[in-house]
């Protein structure tokens, strides 16, 4: 990577404070309405709105700009049906021997279980991978920083572009995840962060009714001299 990258002109464009909030109230208006589907359709999803919500997530701020993200994305049968196997294998001691109590009473009313055939169903499973290290051209090996923060907000980045072009989404964090290495042929150092399942709901899918906390709950406004 370069030591020094050169200034550009930024390329940003200024609203009215009417459009402001207006754009800002439609944003939300839409991400509201994103919700984790668990029932999907085997359509497909065609590739190319998979590629474009993929650049938008690596577009996404990051530690000294070193990117440290890497997608792998699954629509081959053979090689998701692997990725079931080995996360419901996963899951099994999760839910029998792992969760303590709290934390099954918490998901209990979500309905989750052991059995995941999202993962063959969905058009695509979109694995990403932390990168702790990269690698220049000449090989060496150089640190990255923020990793998980950086990586968090590329996610945030694909599901919201992914919503945004009409796709639903499911995160799902099997643990642990090393098997998506073996399976997918990544190096040992690259940290397995999510399974992003993505694709068409079935006709006539539901999700829980669940409430979001207001604002009053999740934020504090701090304002004047």
């Amino acid at each position: 990577m370069s030591d020094h990258y050169q200034p550009i002109p930024l390329d940003f464009t200024q609203y009215s404070e009417e459009e402001m909030v207006q754009r800002a109230q439609q944003f939300y208006e839409n991400i509201r309405k994103r919700r984790s589907v668990r029932d999907f359709s085997n359509k497909r999803v065609p590739d190319k709105v998979i590629e474009q919500a993929i650049l938008a997530a690596g577009s996404a701020p990051n530690g000294a700009n070193m990117q440290p993200w890497y997608f792998v994305v699954i629509s081959n049968p053979s090689v998701k049906k692997k990725i079931r196997l080995a996360a419901e294998e996963e899951e099994r001691e999760f839910y029998q021997k792992r969760a303590s109590e709290e934390w099954l009473d918490a998901l209990a009313p979500l309905g989750t279980n052991a059995e995941k055939p999202f993962l063959e169903t969905a058009s695509h499973l979109i694995v990403i991978f932390l990168k702790k290290f990269s690698y220049d051209e000449q090989g060496t090996k150089h640190k990255n920083y923020y990793t998980t923060e950086s990586v968090g907000i590329a996610t945030g980045f694909l599901i919201s572009a992914l919503h945004e072009a009409g796709v639903a989404t499911l995160t799902h964090t099997p643990s642990p995840m090393k098997f998506l290495n073996e399976i997918l042929g990544r190096p040992v150092d690259e940290r397995p962060f999510m399974i992003l399942v993505a694709g068409y709901p079935i006709h006539g899918c539901t999700v829980p009714a669940i409430i979001k906390k207001p604002m009053a709950e999740i934020a504090t406004f701090i304002d004047g001299d």
